[in-house]
């Protein structure tokens, strides 16, 4: 995942954006716990972090939504 400029938090599957990083358990818990932690910003050193489209990839992923 990378900090883009509009502080959106984007999934970077290739691992090939330029930029700070952040890595995340592909689960939508770890996601929710990260969140509650603030982790993101202080991963990457930025203000409050959009992280709807990681959301979105996730449950993609898992096939299941969030309540």
């Amino acid at each position: 995942m990378e900090a883009d400029e509009g502080d959106l938090a984007v999934v970077d599957v290739r691992r090939s954006l330029p930029g700070r990083g952040a890595w995340v358990h592909p689960d939508l818990q770890c996601l929710e716990l990260a969140e509650r932690r603030r982790a993101f910003p202080r991963a990457l050193r930025t203000g409050p972090l959009d992280t709807s489209s990681v959301r979105r990839h996730l449950e993609d992923r898992s096939g299941r939504p969030t309540a």
